[in-house]
């Protein structure tokens, strides 16, 4: 059993929406060898010829094959799988045009007495070769060969010598018909096209988050090693000044050393499994303590952060640790100003300031400050990093006060 459903299970949306289009248009083969075909064969079998009866059926059943071959190669053709069928679509037309044009006469020259079977042929052939034509167009501007057979149609009775109003009759019947069948091929193609578009774009979908989460995977590792690497090579080296010194001082640096690394091996399982979040008054105390360890004057002026949302606090976390890295890695800095600015209502900014720094950097450019900015920008933050003059540098984050009332809104 589950042999027998999975040819239909297995498929996907796209899929199985394209299986019952093709279906579909199968069927409209047999409606128009049984509808447009049988029954008005078998009305002319008794009062024409055996032999004129034999050949429109013949006649519709070739011309509906023949729909149905080139309704399935345009469908091919819709989906992006083949090049469009533009011969089997001109001997379609001429064939329509040739099958149209043989009943009309065999009409006129009487084979054909019934007077209803002529046009339901005539309708038959038109309608469904119509349909089937649209497919093959690339737009909707382009069905203008709908009415232009339906003109052709008219103007071919006119010229077999039947009257003006038969003409018209005509005329206004495959006008209607084709319209018809044309809407309904040209509407099933659309919609085959949209469904496979969405299923496509859901794929894009699906990549571009894994995409995404490599990137954040990327940037949150970059944050979280950076400082901690720099914090142990500047204690390790420290230690081994002090081991040559002999001074007991470089058994605790160790043990600093030591400590760090199991952090960083807590912090980066944290990043893996997508639950590090950066809190600020930690890291501005962190941020205080290896700057002072490395024999800088460090001064951080802070006092408004705990009231901050925690989207808003984690940004600028991670703010003041690449911005520590940076001045660990960077520069002789002596000097280190922190200092977070928030005012109720309005804007929070957060200016690292350090001197020391170099005229031109000493090695190709990082993805610290890259990563910043894209945390920045999902709240609309900003960040601007340079040189003011003095051999200082200033690294300056804010976030607008419209966004800040947005996530306590939220929370």
């Amino acid at each position: 059993m589950p042999k027998l459903t999975g040819w239909w299970k297995n498929r996907s949306s796209a899929g199985k929406i394209e299986l019952y289009t093709r279906g579909s248009f199968h069927l409209f083969v047999l409606l128009e060898v049984t509808s447009f075909g049988l029954a008005p064969v078998a009305s002319t079998a008794g009062k024409s010829s055996v032999a004129v009866a034999v050949s429109l059926f013949l006649l519709l059943c070739v011309h509906a094959v023949l729909c149905g071959v080139l309704t399935s190669k345009a469908l091919h053709w819709v989906v992006g799988r083949r090049e469009r069928p533009t011969r089997l679509a001109v001997t379609t037309a001429a064939v329509t045009a040739a099958c149209t044009l043989g009943v009309l006469i065999l009409r006129v020259t009487g084979h054909i007495s019934e007077p209803t079977v002529a046009p339901t042929l005539v309708a038959g052939l038109t309608w469904f070769a119509s349909g089937s034509l649209v497919l093959c167009l690339r737009s909707v501007k382009r069905m203008w060969c709908v009415p232009a057979t339906a003109v052709a149609t008219g103007l071919a009775v006119l010229a077999l010598g039947m009257p003006a109003t038969t003409a018209l009759g005509y005329a206004v019947g495959v006008l209607l018909g084709s319209m018809f069948f044309g809407a309904t091929y040209g509407f099933s193609a659309w919609l085959l096209t949209t469904v496979y578009e969405l299923d496509r774009s859901r794929e894009v979908q699906a990549r571009l988050a894994v995409a995404e989460e490599r990137l954040r995977f990327g940037r949150d590792l970059h944050d979280v090693m950076g400082r901690n690497l720099a914090v142990i090579a500047l204690k390790s080296e420290l230690a081994v000044q002090l081991a040559r010194r002999e001074r007991p001082e470089a058994v605790e640096q160790m043990i600093e050393v030591q400590r760090i690394a199991q952090e960083s091996q807590r912090e980066v399982r944290d990043v893996v499994r997508g639950y590090r979040e950066a809190d600020l008054a930690v890291e501005l105390e962190g941020a205080r303590g290896v700057l002072s360890a490395a024999g800088m004057d460090c001064r951080v002026d802070f006092g408004a952060g705990p009231e901050l949302p925690s989207e808003v606090q984690s940004a600028l976390g991670w703010v003041v640790r690449e911005a520590t890295t940076n001045v660990l890695r960077h520069g002789d800095a002596q000097r280190c100003l922190i200092r977070l600015t928030a005012l109720e209502g309005g804007a929070v900014t957060l200016v690292v300031e350090n001197d020391g720094a170099p005229q031109a950097p000493a090695g190709p450019p990082g993805s610290g400050l890259a990563g910043l900015r894209e945390r920045l920008a999902a709240l609309d933050g900003t960040l601007q990093a340079g040189l003011v003059g003095d051999g200082r540098f200033r690294l300056r984050a804010q976030i607008p006060g419209r966004r800040l009332e947005e996530l306590e809104v939220r929370a």
